[in-house]
């Protein structure tokens, strides 16, 4: 992709005779959020350890266009890595150990302090700076390794499970933060298995099983590709039951509520007019299978429509 500032082209990495990447290629666009999926032992992590040069591919290469970094070399200074297993130093202040990181990404330190002041007022974290990362919560040292990949305002920013033990209300932070980090022009790599999450955040997803790519594109064309529609209902009547139709593929009841997923290639409006005229509906409601439908899916060997 030619306005690309990462691109994976055709990868492979061998350990013996395993294969965890086989001959993966994939791109970033500046303000772009794209989605790395895959279930455990997949291929994902071996990936981003090849972009982030802590392993090298056997064959194909990673690329960072317009960053300034040589062939084959990780333009540190311009990319921030939240990797899945966290490492803060436990014993440092929270202070400390920001600018510290920041300064091995070229941040002076008087600019390290302030932007890492900001950012941890922004997080509700302030009067935590002269805290050590012991003492912290779970959720705060989350917040605070959060910041220091971003500290350096990064071109590149690769998430390996950011929203890992975060309530609600810090999942919406971290969202909104990785939108605007994205807003600015940074390519943004989400891995994540939390579905809802990434289809509330991506315009792409990448989806790897077993070392090989098997969905790629927009989250608009792999919903199309996978073609199902879902219909709840939610019915008035407590005894009112759906009819049997050769349009449904599936049908979950909960009380009165209904969860119809319609077969592939069945328009919406021709479930609606199949219904029965005074069926007793209060409320109706028709979308795309969720993303997580379709991960479950592909994990299990379904093909797309």
């Amino acid at each position: 992709m030619s306005d690309a500032i990462l691109t994976v082209n055709n990868v492979v990495k061998r350990y013996g005779n395993v294969v965890p990447v086989d001959h993966v290629s994939f791109s970033v666009r500046p303000g772009e959020i794209m989605g790395f999926l895959g279930p455990n032992g997949a291929g994902k992590t071996t990936t981003i350890r090849m972009i982030m040069g802590i392993t090298a591919p056997d064959e194909g290469e990673v690329r960072f266009h317009g960053l300034g970094a040589a062939e084959g070399e990780v333009p540190k200074s311009r990319v921030g890595y939240l990797p899945e297993e966290r490492g803060l130093y436990r014993e440092a202040r929270v202070i400390d150990i920001l600018q510290f990181l920041a300064s091995l990404k070229g941040v002076g330190r008087s600019d390290a302090r302030r932007k890492a002041l900001e950012w941890l007022e922004r997080f509700e974290l302030g009067s935590y700076a002269r805290a050590k990362v012991s003492q912290l919560s779970k959720g705060m040292a989350q917040k605070v390794q959060f910041i220091s990949a971003v500290l350096h305002d990064p071109d590149v920013l690769v998430l390996d499970e950011p929203f890992s033990g975060l309530d609600p209300v810090n999942q919406d932070l971290f969202k909104s933060e990785i939108r605007r980090i994205a807003a600015r022009g940074c390519a943004v790599l989400l891995s994540s298995h939390q579905m809802n999450l990434v289809e509330e955040l991506c315009e792409r997803i990448f989806l790897i099983h077993r070392g090989k790519r098997v969905v790629y594109g927009t989250l608009d064309e792999v919903k199309k590709d996978y073609g199902a529609h879902r219909v709840r209902i939610r019915a008035s009547d407590p005894g009112w039951t759906l009819p049997q139709s050769s349009l449904i593929e599936s049908v979950e009841r909960d009380g009165t509520q209904w969860t119809v997923l319609l077969r592939k290639d069945v328009a919406p409006v021709e479930f609606l007019k199949a219904l029965p005229d005074r069926a007793p509906i209060d409320e109706i409601s028709v979308s795309r299978i969720p993303l997580h439908d379709i991960f479950l899916r592909v994990v299990r060997g379904e093909t797309a429509a």
